[in-house]
């Protein structure tokens, strides 16, 4: 799974909760939110560890960045939805955000040569189109 695949994943993890609001269908509770949340972390974990071979405290620090990062998101995410923001480019730039700030983590504890992988399994590209969309 690339990092643009990643984007799209989270993506959809957050516009699910969106389009089934506005669709006046139950949103998901808490719990369901929170346990969709973890089963996602817990993929990329294992998808970064076998592409990268992290060792034990590495795997423990993307988990915990993940599950931070990604809670922030989500949370700024429905305050925005809360104060009824239509504006789709508020929210990518949301997104961006949080994103650089996975990526920012990520490269304090990567090497080197885990980083340069990283990149090219999708991070780079990533990279580069929020640079684009800052400007």
């Amino acid at each position: 799974m690339k990092k643009s695949r990643l984007l799209h994943v989270l993506a959809a993890l957050t516009l699910s909760v969106f389009v089934a609001q506005a669709q006046n269908q139950q949103p998901q509770t808490p719990e369901e939110q929170e346990k969709q949340l973890m089963e996602f972390v817990d993929k990329e974990v294992q998808r970064l560890s076998s592409l990268l071979n992290l060792e034990y405290w590495q795997e423990f620090y993307v988990d915990s960045t993940l599950t931070h990062d990604l809670r922030g998101r989500m949370a700024e995410m429905m305050e925005m939805q809360k104060a009824k923001v239509e504006n789709t480019d508020l929210y990518q730039a949301v997104s961006d955000k949080w994103m650089e700030k996975i990526d920012r983590s990520y490269q304090r504890f990567f090497t080197p040569e885990q980083w340069k992988k990283y990149l090219k399994s999708g991070g780079e590209k990533a990279q580069k189109a929020r640079d684009k969309r800052k400007k």
